[in-house]
């Protein structure tokens, strides 16, 4: 055998290692994003637990529907599978949530060994942080942005008729003793679909847990060198700007809803720039510790060298 082929052979042994160490945190990931839907499938008092989570999801909309006058509110399927693929997408979602700490400690362990100390004490708290920031916004989201929402959406529905017609449908009652005959033309009312529902809910929390991330995401990106606190401080107003795009974009068409996502999320920003300046604070001590910071730019000091003032003239010549 050549030695090329020993130089080959000892080069591609660290690569099967990083492979077969990779496959191992990856199947348990899986095993234990597999374990979390199983979890969401386990019987609670006679319904499964992502029966449970769905209707906790589905309360602003249940609360909306009474407020509007609808003693008893109710959503739809309309195919067969419909109502055990909602309860299979709950599953996924939250058992990845149940199953995320198993999964983030894999991802540690097969990144750790290639970080430096100081790089895994740096990089451990975004972490921890990164989940606890996204079920700040997801809870944002449902106790406080969804309900207007949903408030907003459902206040053109006609919940008394809603009831009037599926009342008249169970009991032998006249639907006019409950809402009264009119010849003004058609009653649009809110009949509701399980997935449709669910999909709102999701995309509110989704997007508010993303927005929530990103005093980690500015904050990594400091401590990385790839922005400054001066430079987030410069374009506040694009960070205005992009604000309200996104606001509009997420929310729906309710000023009020608007202002509070406009407000949180460059609540956000202002602290991301805080804790940026911390980072850029705690590097810079650090540097002087060391000798390795200068207070100038030591270009400006060449000037006033003898060896660079006669470097410069023999150029010129």
């Amino acid at each position: 055998m050549s030695a090329s082929d020993d130089e080959l052979e000892d080069s591609s042994a660290p690569l099967i290692e990083h492979l077969a160490e990779l496959r191992t945190r990856l199947i348990r990931s899986v095993l234990a994003l597999f374990v979390g839907i199983c979890v969401l499938f386990v019987p609670i008092q006679g319904d499964f637990l992502a029966e449970h989570v769905l209707r906790f999801l589905l309360v602003p909309i249940e609360e909306t529907l009474r407020a509007l006058g609808d003693p008893a509110p109710t959503l739809q399927y309309t195919s067969p599978q419909e109502y055990l693929f909602v309860l299979f997408r709950i599953g996924l979602v939250f058992g990845f949530a149940l199953a995320f700490p198993v999964i983030a400690h894999q991802m540690w362990r097969f990144i750790a060994p290639g970080l430096y100390k100081s790089e895994k004490s740096a990089f451990l708290p975004f972490i921890i942080a990164s989940p606890v920031m996204f079920l700040a916004g997801a809870a944002f989201a449902h106790f406080v942005v969804t309900p207007l929402a949903m408030a907003f959406f459902l206040g053109f529905t006609d919940a008394p008729s809603l009831f009037a017609n599926l009342l008249s449908e169970s009991v032998d009652v006249d639907p006019t003793a409950v809402v009264p005959a009119t010849n003004e033309g058609l009653k649009i009312t809110f009949f509701g679909k399980v997935n449709e529902s669910l999909q709102t809910s999701l995309v509110f929390i989704m997007a508010f847990g993303l927005c929530f991330q990103l005093p980690v995401l500015l904050t990594l990106m400091g401590k990385a060198g790839l922005v400054s606190a001066d430079g987030l401080g410069s374009v506040r107003k694009y960070a205005m700007v992009g604000i309200l795009v996104l606001a509009a974009l997420v929310t729906p068409p309710d000023v009020v809803t608007q202002l509070i996502l406009f407000t949180v999320v460059y609540g956000l920003y202002e602290v991301s720039i805080i804790l940026v300046r911390r980072v850029e604070k705690k590097r810079e001590k650090e540097l002087k510790a060391q000798g390795l910071w200068f207070e100038d730019d030591p270009a400006d000091g060449m000037d006033d060298d003898p060896l660079m003032r006669e470097f410069d003239e023999d150029a010129k010549k």
